[in-house]
């Protein structure tokens, strides 16, 4: 793993004010500015010289103004021309989330599970995800050819609903209830997700999903997480 991925510790991680129940649980975390820091694809953006562009073109489509799926073409097309290997800078700059390691970690330890599920993309996500030992994950692809970005993507998008879908097969997947999974993200793309989950967080959200969300942790330490399941789970 890039060194720029590896587990931050600090501040310390939150220490459990409940002891976790039994319960197993399916945890989906969005990715871009939850799992991660930073919004990937303003990263490749900076090699299109579009970033500002791309950068306020994400925020509206964050704060629920812009539809995802129009606001994704719309940046990716700005991407056109994009050597294929600026990629492998990108991900080399790629940030986890202050707790993002140990958040996996602890859910691995549990025997739960951890999928990501991101309207970013599968060519940063899945380097990303494999040294963490993340198997489950969901990502936009970036169409290639020639050796260059052609500004356009391939396959489904990864919007608003289909992020609720994928929490949905995957609970099917491992046999759970709606009530055992977790969602969390930050933006107005991840709210049917964290509307349908069983525990829906709001991390460092925009005001819209703060509002919405049952949940909300300010940040920085994405492990917080556990700390609002486990007391969900001891109030039950």
């Amino acid at each position: 793993m890039p060194e720029s991925t590896s587990p931050d510790r600090s501040p310390a991680a939150p220490r459990p004010t409940h002891a976790p129940s039994s319960r197993r649980r399916l945890v989906v975390t969005d990715v871009d500015s939850t799992f991660l820091t930073q919004e990937v694809i303003e990263l490749i953006a900076d090699h299109a010289g579009t970033r500002d562009q791309v950068a306020a073109v994400t925020e509206r489509a964050m704060r629920g103004e812009l539809d995802f799926a129009a606001s994704l073409r719309e940046r990716v097309a700005t991407l056109a021309g994009v050597p294929v290997t600026a990629l492998d800078e990108v991900r080399r700059a790629v940030v986890l989330t202050p707790g993002a390691a140990e958040l996996t970690a602890e859910v691995q330890r549990r025997g739960w599970e951890l999928g990501l599920v991101s309207g970013g993309f599968a060519e940063i996500l899945a380097p990303l995800a494999e040294p963490l030992g993340i198997s489950r994950w969901r990502a936009n692809r970036l169409e290639v050819a020639d050796g260059v970005l052609t500004g356009r993507t391939v396959g489904p998008v990864v919007d608003r609903a289909y992020k609720e879908v994928t929490l949905r097969e995957w609970a099917a997947e491992l046999g759970l209830d709606m009530a055992d999974t977790v969602a969390v993200g930050d933006g107005a793309n991840d709210l049917d997700m964290i509307s349908a989950a069983g525990i829906g967080i709001a991390f460092a959200a925009k005001p819209l999903v703060r509002a919405q969300a049952p949940y909300s942790i300010d940040g920085p330490r994405l492990d917080e997480v556990l700390r609002v399941v486990d007391e969900v789970d001891a109030a039950a």
